[in-house]
């Protein structure tokens, strides 16, 4: 097989720079020539930190798995969650089941915690007929752009994320934690540095602190990486904020976000991360087929508005704990 064999564009309709576009040439399948996209992604994934595989013959979500786990990694499952998701094969899910009209900003993957996913891919059975696509943005960029003043205060005093599950709110601590059982629940926490409560209602409350910014454990560079935009309750419309401070204490909202001393962030300072993310994001439309890989250190993913039915699947590997990767074998380098 010759380089000839896949046609490799940075394309200038994903700015020149994210995503890295690469796409086959005759309609080769993706099994056909495996050692060479292995190769490909290894050289320009953590240059790009996002690259598109658009052309290739992926024929649906078992075909999909089989191309996430071709690098070698077990695939994680989803848990601590923070969106309802469903798990259509091991390791593949749907991607964040939100109503079509809501938009889902701009994040990297459980970076409201202290493990996450380095690798997430995210593949398009089908594509909805307007809207829908989802927005990438690099983490280093979003990094640089921070005001400087505001930076420094988010890397000073780190995050404290404030969770209450249930009553209706939000997901069901079952869901989140993947079972019924309060002991497992208590035993993750104690694993995983979360503070947890169970609350006179049977409900539960955690607590975490983690990280505002983190640095990339190959390459070294530092990057943009929380969800403090996401939790706070400013990112609730008006009239959503206004109706559940009427309902419950500030305490019980459903998620939150405080600086690590549990002081409060200025909303101004979140309103400025936002349209620092919106600045820099990159949206393109999906194609049926189409596989979107990334870094996600390096790159943060979204969701837009859409009509139409659509269907995206997504696969997370390679784990990473308070900024350390965790050591997998027979991976292929990526």
């Amino acid at each position: 097989m010759t380089e000839s064999d896949v046609i490799v564009v940075e394309s200038e309709q994903f700015a020149g720079h994210l995503p890295f576009l690469v796409r086959p040439d005759n309609n080769l399948l993706w099994q056909n020539c495996l050692d060479r996209l292995h190769a490909i992604i290894h050289e320009n994934l953590e240059k790009y930190g996002g690259i598109l595989l658009r052309g290739f013959q992926v024929d649906g979500e078992a075909d999909f798995q089989a191309f996430a786990q071709s690098f070698g990694y077990e695939l994680l499952n989803y848990d601590y969650a923070s969106t309802p998701r469903a798990e259509v094969r091991t390791g593949v899910y749907t991607s964040t089941e939100y109503p079509a009209h809501q938009i889902i900003p701009l994040h990297n993957e459980q970076a409201y915690t202290r493990s996450w996913p380095m690798k997430i891919w995210f593949h398009c059975i089908t594509a909805s007929e307007q809207g829908g696509e989802t927005p990438i943005v690099d983490s280093r960029q979003v990094y640089q752009s921070i005001d400087p003043v505001i930076r420094r205060k988010f890397i000073d005093n780190g995050l404290l994320y404030v969770r209450n599950y249930g009553n209706g709110l939000d997901l069901p601590w079952q869901k989140a934690f993947s079972t019924d059982d309060p002991a497992a629940v208590e035993n993750f926490c104690q694993a995983n540095h979360i503070e947890f409560e169970w609350k006179d209602d049977g409900e539960l409350r955690t607590r975490q602190r983690c990280q505002a910014v983190a640095v990339h454990p190959r390459t070294g560079e530092t990057v943009w990486f929380n969800q403090a935009h996401l939790f706070h309750v400013s990112n609730l419309q008006p009239h959503v904020r206004e109706t559940l401070l009427s309902i419950v204490e500030e305490a019980d909202l459903p998620r939150n976000v405080y600086y690590g001393d549990g002081s409060a962030i200025d909303e101004a300072d979140l309103d400025h991360v936002r349209e620092v993310l919106q600045r820099h994001q990159v949206s393109f439309p999906w194609q049926p087929g189409d596989i979107l890989m990334l870094d996600n250190m390096l790159v943060a993913h979204g969701r837009n508005r859409f009509q139409g039915e659509r269907k995206i699947v997504v696969a997370m590997a390679e784990p990473v704990v308070d900024g350390v990767l965790v050591q997998e074998s027979n991976h292929v380098s990526a």
